[in-house]
């Protein structure tokens, strides 16, 4: 339930063939980065070069306030909002929101993600149609700073210090919602508002308050 076939439609990202070269989602943030400056002097003359290694599609919408760092790749008919803080390494697809006051950083959206408010998305992948409610954010680096660990049936080691969450196609994660390091949520699941969320939610689930989970009808 925690695999790239699982959680994703690889037909909503210009990521397709990079992260169809891996099993799990968190083995492709090391690559964002230079996924992007790939992909960058590829894309055409629909897309423009704003400064060194940012590229935005003609019909994307950038807020003259919006901060847009290198290297990043904005899709078609995406907006970016006031204050909004793209720090580095993000892939941006079609459609999407990246709203007042949000960060990301290395990360890739597919396409018709909205991240409309207040939210910080960090060494995470977020899947076609997920949104993340006002103030939700993914929590990246555990407090004792060691490696992250998937909890799921299984206990899977990342070997890496920064991985935020993994959500699935259709998730939506509630308002002020914590996704702690690790947080992987299966296609179409719902999270609670205020939730503090940790391990592996199955598909079609609803993750409610106190962390009880339960099958969608």
């Amino acid at each position: 339930m925690n695999t790239i076939k699982e959680l994703y439609d690889l037909r909503h990202t210009l990521a397709a063939e990079y992260l169809s070269g891996f099993t799990y989602p968190w083995e492709a943030l090391q690559g964002i980065k230079q996924l992007i400056l790939a992909l960058g002097p590829a894309l055409g003359e629909d897309y423009t070069e704003m400064s060194a290694g940012v590229w935005v599609h003609k019909t994307a919408k950038i807020a003259p306030t919006a901060f847009l760092g290198a290297p990043c790749i904005i899709g078609a008919g995406t907006e970016v909002r006031h204050c909004a803080f793209v720090r580095e390494a993000a892939l941006v697809g079609e459609n999407c929101v990246v709203g007042n006051s949000v960060e990301l950083k290395n990360v890739i959206l597919f396409d018709d993600v909205q991240t409309p408010h207040y939210n910080y998305v960090g060494d995470s992948i977020l899947g076609y149609k997920a949104h993340m409610g006002a103030g939700s954010v993914t929590s990246n680096v555990k407090s004792d700073k060691s490696p992250v660990v998937i909890h799921g049936r299984e206990e899977i080691s990342t070997d890496r210090k920064k991985v935020g969450a993994m959500l699935g196609d259709f998730v939506e994660v509630g308002c002020n919602s914590v996704l702690n390091p690790g947080t992987v949520v299966g296609r179409n699941s719902n999270i609670y508002p205020l939730s503090c969320v940790r391990g592996v939610i199955p598909a079609n689930s609803i993750y409610k308050t106190g962390g009880i989970i339960t099958e969608k009808r």
